[in-house]
């Protein structure tokens, strides 16, 4: 069974645009040979903070695969600020932010080389915030180094905080803790907290899929998928 539970915004959740940032209507997508994922699943995710929460093989990540345009539903629609992913799929991709962290890196790429990419990549990179994250994950001692040589922790660090900085409107992150320690997890849930509360969440939406709710993180909307696949 798949469900969303219902938005419960707070006081100062309250002055965020009515509008939904993406809306999912009526999706259907499974593998060939496979049960069915998603059958006829729909909601509408607001600026803010939405966990997908939900178990090993219960979708999570093909789910992001989906938002993030990168796979295309077999039915339904998906809408980000309006766009549609089927009838204009390069604007759709242009506002989001998504990179499977389990895929490999290109060979040489350095840190560095690679989030300058990403700030030419998206409208909206917050250059303060990206230094902001690269200070608070330990990271400018690791920024010429390729990115292969990285650890999984590293490299994961190097991935959110580049994220957390782009701005994009609808930002994907997938089980964010894999591979940090204590001190690397304590500032990921301190700098979702502070997205959560930036005057610039309006109009952006944090989608993060875990297994659970990352303690006290404000989320605004949750996503719980349950079952198999």
């Amino acid at each position: 069974m798949k469900k969303t539970t219902p938005v419960r915004p707070t006081p100062i959740e309250a002055s965020i645009q009515a509008a939904p940032v993406l809306q999912a209507q009526a999706i259907c997508f499974g593998h060939v040979q496979q049960q069915p994922l998603f059958t006829h699943w729909s909601t509408d995710v607001p600026a803010g903070l939405t966990l997908i929460q939900g178990g090993d093989g219960t979708g999570k990540t093909s789910l992001l695969r989906l938002l993030a345009g990168e796979w295309a539903p077999q039915q339904g629609r998906l809408l980000l600020q309006g766009i549609d992913a089927a009838d204009r799929p390069d604007q759709y991709r242009a506002q989001v932010f998504w990179r499977d962290p389990r895929s490999p890196w290109p060979d040489d790429l350095t840190a560095r080389d690679w989030a300058d990419g990403q700030r030419a990549m998206h409208a909206h990179w917050s250059q303060h915030d990206w230094r902001d994250h690269v200070a608070g994950w330990g990271l400018a001692g690791h920024l010429h180094k390729p990115l292969q040589q990285l650890s999984t922790g590293s490299q994961r660090k190097v991935l959110m905080a580049a994220a957390l900085a782009s701005g994009a409107p609808l930002t994907l992150l997938d089980e964010p803790l894999a591979g940090l320690d204590k001190a690397s997890i304590a500032y990921l849930l301190q700098a979702l907290q502070r997205q959560a509360h930036s005057p610039l969440t309006p109009g952006r939406a944090v989608v993060v899929a875990h297994h659970d709710a990352l303690g006290e993180v404000p989320w605004r909307h949750t996503i719980v998928l349950g079952g198999s696949g």
